[in-house]
């Protein structure tokens, strides 16, 4: 057995659910970060458990066919793209593999195809938001950046080549104004300190940016000046919304519950298609606007609702599966935990002219089940689409669901394990596996978002 540094030369053989290479040493399996089917490498060991452990790439002796020089020169150190250095096409066929192999090992669904992943035709500048955290080096200088993979170490990179190009002037101009005006960075273990977060929204279609700090203060001091830094930091798009969010928590979670607008209104808008959407700070909405769009028209596809048809569209966000479906069914529900997410649903129905809708605030593990008791087992959807946060739906949902008896689910996934797992639970009470396709929404990542078509067994 292998133990804690010691070296040795494998050959990657497969690739883990987290991106890192996988390779044997006499048996023992070894996974390797920013390593590549393919590559013959030298690893040392820096973990070693009974039947495997986890090495350091030390030099790569021969390069796998599909190994790219990865274009961000922070890709290795930071953890946001974990599989940059692999071709594009390698990094599509790893994730339709990565679904197929969930779906076989956790749900035990090996008789469905999973059809090629939906891709980029460029695998850079996709995303509308960013997260920049905030904080200061050993030297006591301020950064912001990224953080490390599996740490709160902040990478300084104000230049992320997955992000939109005007997300360098921005933060760079935050960087200035904290300097300027001497406003201190967040220190998260002494919970001290006042800029904790730098978060954009980038409008695909419309061209409107949202800037909001995220601050451990009551009041960011010198708002006026930063306003007229932000609105005048030369990026060329409309500066539509600058905001602060209040978190005076000592918690990992970036957002607090309170927003104050400094400029402008609270939201931006833009478009999925045909159907414009009103984003707040604290709305979920896709990162990938362009292959949302994708994504969605395959949920729509796989669902083939009637104009008679009801849906229910749980965890519906600020709706924009919801108002999708409803451009063809009688009539959407949709439930939604964050209060103001469903604030922004309404509107977005509103803005689109959509009256066909209806908008529930609540956990959808609590609101489905209530509702169904309410109706005294009446409650009847032709189709259910579930798009749920990585963890997955509750076990209570999912046997509502059922007792609800959809002809017709789509589940729309971010984890192709919590995905394989639920869906397990649909097919043994009563629902097969039509249609499986992935839309890659993140290109040099391991995370990939599916969809799956099922259909209750008796229809």
């Amino acid at each position: 057995m292998l133990k804690k540094d010691d070296q040795v030369t494998i050959e990657i053989e497969d690739i883990g659910t987290d991106g890192a290479g996988i390779g044997k040493a006499d048996g023992y399996t070894l996974f390797v970060k920013d390593a590549v089917i393919g590559d013959i490498i030298k690893a040392k060991v820096i973990k070693a458990k009974k039947t495997y452990g986890y090495a350091r790439l030390m030099e790569i002796i021969t390069p796998s066919k599909d190994r790219v020089e990865p274009v961000c020169p922070v890709a290795r150190q930071c953890g946001g793209c974990q599989i940059q250095q692999m071709s594009y096409s390698a990094q599509l066929k790893y994730k339709q593999k990565l679904v197929r192999d969930n779906l076989a090992r956790i749900g035990g669904i090996t008789d469905c195809e999973v059809l090629p992943v939906i891709g980029m035709e460029n695998p850079f500048n996709y995303r509308n938001k960013a997260q920049y955290p905030v904080g200061r080096n050993k030297d006591g200088k301020v950064v912001i950046g990224f953080y490390a993979g599996r740490t709160h170490s902040i990478i300084p990179q104000t230049d992320c080549l997955i992000q939109h190009e005007c997300n360098k002037q921005i933060v760079e101009t935050v960087l200035e104004f904290m300097k300027k005006y001497k406003v201190t960075a967040y220190d998260e273990k002494k919970n001290k300190g006042i800029v904790r977060h730098i978060l954009t929204r980038v409008g695909k279609t419309t061209g409107e940016v949202m800037v909001c700090l995220i601050i451990n203060a009551k009041k960011l001091p010198y708002p006026e000046e930063f306003v007229e830094m932000i609105r005048n930091c030369g990026i060329n798009l409309e500066i539509k919304s600058i905001t602060v969010n209040i978190n005076r928590e000592k918690t990992n979670v970036i957002l607090g519950e309170k927003i104050e607008t400094l400029y402008g209104h609270s939201y931006i808008e833009d478009y999925i298609g045909d159907i414009k959407y009103r984003i707040s700070p604290l709305s979920f909405y896709q990162v990938n606007p362009e292959q949302t769009k994708k994504l969605y028209q395959t949920a729509l596809e796989f669902a083939d609702i009637k104009e008679s048809e009801v849906v229910w569209d749980l965890y519906c966000g600020i709706g924009t599966i919801s108002l999708f479906m409803a451009q063809t069914a009688a009539k959407v529900c949709g439930v939604e935990i964050v209060p103001q997410a469903i604030e922004d649903a309404k509107q977005n129905a509103e803005l689109n002219h959509m009256t066909n809708t209806e908008f529930f605030v609540g956990a959808a593990e609590d609101v489905v089940p209530t509702q169904y008791e309410k109706s005294g087992g009446k409650l009847r959807a032709d189709v259910v689409t579930i798009d749920p946060p990585r963890k997955g739906c509750d076990e209570k949902l999912l046997e509502t669901v059922v007792k609800m008896a959809p002809s017709r689910i789509v589940y729309v996934s971010c984890d192709p394990g919590t995905l394989a797992r639920d869906v397990k639970v649909l097919v043994e009470r009563g629902y097969e596996v039509k249609r499986v396709r992935a839309c890659d929404m993140f290109g040099g990542s391991f995370h990939v978002e599916t969809v799956v078509g099922l259909q209750r067994k008796s229809m």
